[in-house]
This record gives structure tokens, C-alpha cells and sequence, in this order.
């Protein structure tokens, strides 16, 4: 099976609040354990002061700023709470192209727009604004921004294409397949509905080595600048989607979650459930997957220990080449009560696809290790999430050993977000790597909807903006204190682009005082905050001045190339701006500031 040949590959060989004026006081700070001290020292250590952050002090919030910029802010976020304007900024886009000529026309989206959003155009354009915001304790998460403009219809010709294999093109798998994890025709152009996240479209196997190498170049454009840099990754760049065993991974689960109803455990929290292994080899025999005697071969004290009973981490470890039962993935479908494969039948050609997908992936952890820079590997939809996951902990197994290199990406709008995330944790813990994770809350919530209701298959995503707000809390808590007790861990905290700005600072400010709570001190590089280039600076600044590790999301890239990201910027913009009443008003009381002191050609140092 391609799965099995292929995962071993990557085995290792052994923050927004109200009253912005929210700035506490500084105080010593006792150590939260001999872990929090290196090497292990007395607990009763002094740290340092807790700094302090202010939220509402406009002057040191955009005192790394010119004058010029202040006022470009303004206007750009201004333009982008207009709807007659972005309601045709596409075709005002194409006129004014027309009108200007290029070279005009990029000297203004410069001047505006590119300049606001976009860092520059390749790797030596982007280094004087790194080092300047590392300057003012504000680090980089690069992101080459550039996507191919296709027609909608070119964009569902090479989804449908790339997701579909060739068992499934001749007749002879369709069937066999969940439609929830099948390609549709009417969500075939993945952009729709998506507004913050860039999206690839699998064309060859060229174009994934082409993109590598892109990726290659942003991890040498960071190391340059910084030795605590990240990249952002989409896996979909690397190759077919096809090639994403999510629907293996979802039913295997799923499996295990109907054997919990029968041993009486239905609706406790993955990690709480527990069965007994007697009772499960019953039913899988019952159910005729495979012989006794290869049952019990599969259960074993190597594979489980020795209590008795199997979690869901014990579980998914079957699906694996250190077993024997992956010619045996077949679960019962319960609709039918029919007995079905997992895995798809897949041709030469197709196995080998998947092998050089895992060997670019390989590619890019080895040379993010050599130049001391970090990936984040984005979330993506969750039929092409259970995969993404299961490749970045094998990425994680692999490369996280000494520190956390490779972060996963958690959305918190997801019912099973709090699942995933503990899983993992446990998962790292049992196994000894470090782990390393962002949470955002999520950037397909609209398009995820509509395939679910469109298509016939459950919501995945939680029922309320509430709902989401209280999975998000509920899974950072818990990764804090698991910081708390594992020194190798950590965490971004990431508010690229949802939600207002009001919420932003109400989470930042949270997450500050339950880092205090808990003893996880700034200066231990533990919890990291993370915000899009030209939002929230108001929120960026203050913490990286005060020394929390901050990044901004840094996308770059050719003007004419980086449009579709700059259309989704402003359409973003214009559904946030009822928050970013705030920030404008900082804005304007730093320009009036600086005018009232003479101070207007403020250079910053």
C-alpha cells in the first residue's frame, strides 16, 4: 500500500480588550518550577520583572512608524470599510492598469494597497523591513504570497483532476468512497468562500519541485535575518491533494468511536476513552476483518503495554508498517453494515507521486534545520485535514527531537479541535518529542458550511461565534499548562485575521495574565503572539517592545502576482472594520501627536 511505503520515509531513524490602557504593573515573579529554571534550579529562583504592557499608549505602539505610513494606514484601512469601492475594486484594479500602465500602476499599489500588506517583492527587497521590526522585538513568519489567477473553471478542472484517482476515473472506486471526502464540481474552486488563506491547485509534478523551491528560498531569507524565524508551508504545494489519506484516517477513528458505544464510553473526550482490548478483539472478530489469531498478533504488549485497555493514540498506531494489519483496513460502513477498504488502489505512477511528496516535505525540514528556522504548516479544509495532521506529526517525530521545529496548526472552529490537540500532546509526551503548535480559530468556516449542507454530511464546525471563542480558550488553557510542566514545548498564538480587533486585544490580554498565572515567563521564549502584517499593530508593538516573542505573518511577492491576496486582504478588511474603530482612533491621535509637537518627519530609532 502507498501508505505504508510511504510513512516510513519520514520516520526518524531511531491578543484584543476594551480598555486599552491595560498595562499591569511590573513585579517579581517566583519560578514555576525547577523546569522554568535552566538546569534544573532551585525553585524559589527570582525572575525577572513581568513587563509591562500597555495597549493604549498610541505613541509606543506606532513610534517604529513614519509619518507617511500612519497616514497610509488610515486611508488603506479607510478604503476598505467602503462597499460601493470594494464591491468593484476588481475592475477598478483592471481600469486603472489600463489607464496608468504598469509601471504606474505599481509604483501606486506600492504607495497604498502592496505597501500596507505586502513586505516586497522577493527575498533581498523584504530584508531592511525584517531587520526593522526586529528592531522593535517583532520577528517574522514568512509566506511567499503568490498564486496562479485562474478562472473559476480552470480552478475546478484541476481540483477535480488532482483529487480524483485513476481507480476512481475508470468506475471501479467511486462508490467505495465517504462523498464527504470526494471531490465535488460545485466546491471544485477551493477559493470560494476562503478569504484569508492562499490556495494551490495541483498542475504537475513540476510545479510541486518549483514550489519546494520557493519555499526553500523563504527558509534561507529568513535565516538570514534571525535565528528564531518562521515559514508558513501549505502541504497541498508539495503535491496531490489525492494523495491526503484523510478519509483512511477519519474512518479509522470513527471505528473506534462506534467500538466505544458498544463498550458503553459514547461522548467522552478522545483521551478519556479507554477499551478494554478483551472486548474489542470480540467485536473486530465478530465483524470478520480478520482471523483470530491475526487479532490477537495485531494487540500485543509492543504495540499497547500492558493495562488492558487501548486509547485512541494506541489505536491509530495500527494504521502502520509496524503492524500487520494494513492489508486488513477495512471498517464497516453504517449505512450498509457492508465491510469496506480504506485505502484506494493506486498505480505505479501514483505511489511514486506520493513518494516525492514526502521527499519534498523532507527537503524542507532538513534545510529549515540547518538555518535555524522554523515551519508552520497551515490548516487547510477538513477533508484534507486528518492527513495534513497525520504528515506534520511524522514530520514532528522526526525533526522536534532537541526543540520544537515543526509546528501543526490547530482550528479552533472545529468540533474536534479540543480532541486533536490533546491527542498530540499525549502523543508527544508518550513518544518524546517536543511539541509545537499554532492555534488560530480557523478561515474556511464559510465554505466548509455550505459543502457540509450542500453535499449531505455533518457540520463540522461548531454551531456559534460563542462556541468557537469558549473551543479556542479551552484548548489554549490546556496547552498552557502543559507548558507549564514540559519545558520543550510551545505554542504561537495566532489572531491573523479573525474575529475584530476588539476581541484581539480582549484574547491578547487574557493570554497575558494566565501566562502570569502559571509561571510561563516571556523571556522563556514559550508562548509565541502572531498577527498579520498591517493589522493590529497596535497590539504587535507594545508586546514585542515589552519582550514577548512576536511575529507578524510577512507574505511578499511581485505586485501583479500577489493581487488575489491583496482582493482577499481588503474584502477581509471590510468585514473587520466594524472592529477597527480603535485602531484608527490610535492612528489619528499618534498624527495629531505628531503634529502638535512639530514632530510630523518623526524618524524611528
Amino acid at each position: 500500500m502507498a501508505l505504508r511505503r510511504a510513512l516510513p520515509a519520514l520516520r526518524p531513524c531511531i491578543p484584543r480588550f476594551v480598555p486599552l490602557s491595560t498595562a499591569p504593573a511590573s513585579r517579581e515573579q517566583p519560578a514555576a518550577g525547577p523546569a522554568a529554571v535552566p538546569g534544573g534550579g532551585s525553585a524559589t529562583a527570582v525572575r525577572p520583572p513581568v513587563p509591562a504592557v500597555d495597549f493604549g499608549n498610541a505613541q509606543e505602539a506606532y513610534r517604529s512608524r513614519r509619518t507617511w505610513e500612519l497616514a497610509r494606514s488610515l486611508l488603506v484601512l479607510r478604503l476598505c470599510a467602503w462597499p460601493a469601492l470594494l464591491a468593484r475594486h476588481e475592475q477598478l484594479l483592471y481600469v486603472s492598469r489600463k489607464l496608468l500602465g504598469q509601471r504606474l500602476f505599481n509604483k501606486l499599489m506600492k504607495m497604498t494597497f502592496y505597501g500596507h500588506f505586502v513586505a516586497g517583492e522577493d527575498q533581498e527587497s523584504i530584508q531592511p523591513l525584517l531587520r526593522h521590526y526586529r528592531a522593535f522585538g517583532v520577528s517574522a513568519i514568512l509566506d511567499y504570497g503568490v498564486e496562479e489567477d485562474l478562472s473559476p473553471e480552470e480552478a475546478e478542472h484541476k481540483e477535480m483532476e488532482s483529487c480524483t484517482s485513476a481507480a476512481e476515473r475508470d468506475g471501479s472506486g467511486t462508490n467505495k468512497r465517504d462523498k464527504q471526502y470526494q471531490a465535488h464540481w460545485a466546491f471544485g474552486d477551493r477559493r470560494n468562500g476562503v478569504i484569508s488563506a492562499r490556495t494551490y491547485f495541483y498542475a504537475n509534478e513540476a510545479k510541486c519541485d518549483s514550489h519546494m523551491e520557493t519555499f526553500l528560498r523563504c527558509i534561507e531569507a529568513s535565516g538570514r535575518v534571525s535565528d528564531d524565524g518562521f515559514i508558513a508551508i501549505k502541504l497541498t504545494a508539495l503535491g496531490r491533494p489525492q494523495f491526503l489519506f484523510s478519509e483512511v484516517l477519519a474512518k479509522w477513528r470513527c471505528f473506534f468511536h462506534q467500538m466505544a458505544v458498544e463498550q458503553g464510553q459514547a461522548g467522552l473526550a478522545a483521551m478519556d476513552t479507554k477499551l478494554e482490548v478483551a472486548v474489542l478483539q470480540e467485536s473486530v472478530a465478530k465483524l470478520g476483518i480478520a482471523s483470530r489469531a491475526e487479532i490477537e498478533d495485531w494487540f500485543t504488549a509492543e504495540t499497547l503495554g500492558v493495562s488492558g485497555t487501548m486509547d485512541l493514540l494506541d489505536w491509530s498506531s495500527l494504521i502502520d508498517s509496524r503492524t500487520k494489519l494494513s492489508k486488513h483496513l477495512v471498517v464497516p460502513n453504517a449505512q450498509t453494515g457492508q465491510l469496506e477498504p480504506l485505502l484506494s488502489r493506486f498505480t505505479e505512477e501514483e505511489e511514486l507521486q506520493m513518494t516525492r511528496m514526502l521527499q519534498r516535505m523532507d527537503v524542507l525540514a532538513k534545510k529549515a534545520t540547518e538555518m535555524g528556522v522554523r515551519l508552520m504548516v497551515d490548516a487547510e479544509q477538513t477533508y484534507f485535514q486528518p492527513a495534513i495532521s497525520r504528515l506534520t506529526l511524522e514530520m514532528q517525530r522526526k525533526f522536534n527531537v532537541e526543540k520544537p521545529l515543526i509546528f501543526n496548526t490547530y482550528q479552533c472552529y472545529l468540533k474536534d479541535a479540543y480532541d486533536n490537540v490533546t491527542l498530540d500532546v499525549e502523543l508527544a509526551r508518550r513518544e518524546g518529542w517536543c511539541f509545537g503548535a499554532k492555534l488560530v480559530r480557523g478561515a474556511y468556516l464559510a465554505q466548509e458550511r455550505a459543502r457540509a449542507a450542500e453535499i449531505g454530511y455533518e457540520d463540522p464546525i461548531n454551531p456559534t461565534y460563542e462556541a468557537t471563542n469558549a473551543m479556542y480558550h479551552r484548548c489554549l488553557d490546556y496547552v498552557l499548562e502543559e507548558l507549564k510542566h514540559n519545558a520543550k514545548a510551545k505554542v504561537m498564538v495566532a489572531s491573523h485575521n479573525e474575529d475584530t480587533v476588539r476581541f484581539a486585544l480582549r484574547s491578547s490580554w487574557l493570554h497575558l495574565h494566565r501566562m502570569e498565572e502559571l509561571g510561563l515567563h516571556p523571556a522563556d521564549h514559550r508562548v509565541y503572539f502572531g498577527q498579520l502584517l498591517g493589522m493590529c499593530d497596535q497590539i504587535s508593538f507594545p508586546l514585542g517592545q515589552a519582550g514577548y516573542p512576536v511575529y507578524k505573518y510577512v507574505p511578499y511577492g511581485p505586485v501583479m502576482e500577489v493581487l488575489p491576496y491583496l482582493s482577499r486582504r481588503a474584502l477581509e478588511n471590510s468585514s473587520l472594520m466594524k472592529g477597527t474603530h480603535r485602531e484608527r482612533q490610535l492612528l489619528w491621535l499618534e498624527l495629531l501627536r505628531r503634529l502638535r509637537t512639530g514632530n510630523l518627519f518623526h524618524r524611528p530609532a
